[in-house]
C-alpha cells in the first residue's frame, strides 16, 4: 500500500495568499465592509464602509468553512475567532449580497486555498450551548428552554431593556420616540386592540417581568393573571407588583399555558400572548389556540404578538442561512410559523380572526435601541455574563435588528375573537379608537 507523504503546515505567506484568494472569489462585489486579517492585511469595502470584520488567527477561516455557514459563522464569533466593529447588521446581511459564482477554470485553485487554510486548521472548543432533556414541547422541556434564555440575569436583562422591561417589540407611532415612549405606546396599543375595559380579567400568556399586566391593571383597572415558565422573571415580576401596590389586581404566577385551565373554562374576558407563541411549536399550536379559546369567555377576545418568517427566504440558499444557529444557541427549539399557518390554527380553533398587523419596521427599531443599550453598557453585560454569552446576545440583536429591516422576518398582531351565540364579538365597526 502506498502511503501519501503527509504535508508539511503551510508557510505564513501561503495562509496569507490562500485567505486572499478564497475572499477574493466569495465575497459580495458589493459590499459596505472591509476584511482585517490576522496579519493586518485589509481587503478593502467597495462601498461606503460601515463596518470592519478582523480575522483574529490563520485558523478563522477554516473554521468558518462548515455548512450551514450560518450556523458556522455564528459558533466562530462565540468562539472570538473574529471581530466586527461597527454595524453588526452589515455583516449579518452579507447572505443577501452573496453573488459569488465560479468558472470550471476557477475551482482547482478555490479548492487548493480550501486545502492549505484547513491544513492549519486545529481543534475548536465547541461554545456551550443549551442541554435539553426530554421530548421536544413538552412542559418539562419547555421549561428549560425558556429558562436558559430568560432566566440568565435580571440585572443583564435592565442594562439593556426599557424601564418596564419589556422584552418584545415596541411601537413608534411617529418613529421619535424613545425606547421608553414606544414600550409605553405598545402596551396602550394592545389594551386598546383588546378594548379592555374596568372589572374586566385578562390572562396574560408568557407574562414576563410583568409590564403588560401592571400596565393593563394601572390605566384600565382589569384583574391580571399572568403566567410563565421563568423563575427569574417570575421573581422580578411580582416585586414589581407589590410596589406598585397592585397585589389586589395582578397575579403572576409559575404555569405552562397548557394549564391555564385549572380554575375553570370561559374564566377571562381577554387574553394576551405577546411574544410567547414562538416557543409553542408547531405540532403544540392546535393546543395552544384550543386551551385560549376554551379559556376566553363568549364574545372575549385575545391578541396574539408573534415572530414569522418573512419575505426573502426562498432567494437566499440554504447552506447560507439555514437558521438553525438561533435554535441551537438563541432560543432553543424555538419555531417561527408563517402567519398564514399561525392562522389556519386559530381558526381551527374556532377563532375567527378580525384584525392582523405586521410591525416588522416596529422591531427593526427596537433590536436597534437594544443593540445600542447593550454596546454602551458592554462592560457590566460582560461582567455579568461572560464573553461567550455576551458575543451570544451582541451578534443576536445586531443581526436581528437587521433582518427585520430587510423583511426576512416580520411580526404580527393577530387580534382573534370568540363570538358569542348571536356571533357577536367586542369590537366596533371602526378602528378610530385605536388611534385616538
Amino acid at each position: 500500500m502506498v502511503r501519501r507523504a503527509t504535508q508539511p503546515p503551510p508557510t505564513a505567506p501561503e495562509l496569507r495568499a490562500a485567505a486572499l484568494h478564497l475572499l477574493g472569489a466569495v465575497l459580495p462585489s458589493g459590499r459596505a465592509f472591509e476584511v482585517r486579517l490576522w496579519d493586518g492585511t485589509v481587503i478593502p469595502a467597495t462601498r461606503p464602509s460601515r463596518a470592519t470584520l478582523t480575522l483574529n488567527s490563520d485558523q478563522t477561516l477554516s473554521r468558518m468553512l462548515k455548512l450551514p455557514v450560518d450556523v458556522a459563522l455564528g459558533e466562530a464569533y462565540l468562539r472570538g475567532d473574529f471581530e466586527i466593529d461597527g454595524d453588526i447588521g452589515t455583516i449579518a446581511g452579507i447572505a443577501d449580497d452573496f453573488d459569488a459564482a465560479f468558472s470550471a477554470a476557477q475551482v482547482p485553485g478555490l479548492l487548493g486555498a480550501v486545502d492549505t487554510l484547513r491544513r492549519a486548521s486545529g481543534p475548536a472548543a465547541a461554545p456551550v450551548t443549551a442541554s435539553l432533556d426530554g421530548q421536544q414541547h413538552s412542559r418539562e422541556r419547555d421549561q428549560q428552554a425558556v429558562q436558559y434564555h430568560y432566566d440568565v440575569s435580571n440585572d443583564f436583562y435592565k442594562l439593556w431593556l426599557d424601564r418596564r422591561m419589556v422584552y418584545s417589540c415596541a411601537y413608534f407611532p411617529t418613529g421619535t420616540e424613545t425606547l421608553d415612549e414606544a414600550q409605553t405606546a405598545k402596551l396602550e396599543y394592545i389594551c386598546r386592540k383588546l378594548r379592555l375595559k374596568a372589572g374586566e380579567h385578562l390572562l396574560d400568556i408568557g407574562c414576563g417581568w410583568g409590564g403588560l399586566a401592571i400596565y393593563a391593571a394601572q390605566t384600565y383597572g382589569v384583574r391580571v393573571h399572568g403566567v410563565t415558565l421563568s423563575e427569574a422573571q417570575l421573581a422580578e415580576g411580582r416585586a414589581r407588583v407589590q410596589a406598585a401596590g397592585l397585589e389586589h389586581l395582578v397575579t403572576l404566577e409559575l404555569r405552562d399555558y397548557r394549564d391555564v385551565l385549572g380554575a375553570g373554562e370561559g374564566q377571562y374576558d381577554k387574553i394576551s400572548s405577546i411574544g410567547m407563541a414562538e416557543h409553542v411549536g408547531r405540532k403544540n399550536m392546535p393546543t395552544y389556540f384550543r386551551t385560549a379559546y376554551a379559556a376566553l369567555k363568549p364574545g372575549g377576545l385575545m391578541l396574539n404578538h408573534a415572530i414569522s418568517d418573512g419575505i426573502g427566504q426562498a432567494q437566499v440558499p440554504m447552506w447560507l442561512q439555514s437558521g438553525n444557529f438561533s435554535r441551537k444557541y438563541v432560543f432553543p427549539d424555538g419555531e417561527l410559523l408563517p402567519v398564514w399557518e399561525t392562522l389556519k390554527h386559530a381558526s381551527e380553533a374556532l377563532f375567527e380572526v378580525r384584525d392582523v398587523e405586521n410591525l416588522r419596521e416596529h422591531y427593526a427599531r427596537t433590536l436597534s435601541h437594544w443593540s445600542g443599550n447593550l454596546e454602551t453598557h458592554r462592560a457590566e453585560a460582560l461582567a455579568a455574563l461572560g464573553e461567550q454569552r455576551f458575543r451570544l446576545w451582541r451578534i443576536y440583536l445586531g443581526a436581528t435588528s437587521y433582518y427585520f429591516q430587510k423583511g426576512h422576518l416580520s411580526i404580527f398582531q393577530s387580534l382573534l375573537a370568540k363570538p358569542d351565540e348571536d356571533r357577536q364579538a367586542s369590537v366596533p365597526l371602526s378602528r378610530a379608537d385605536l388611534y385616538g
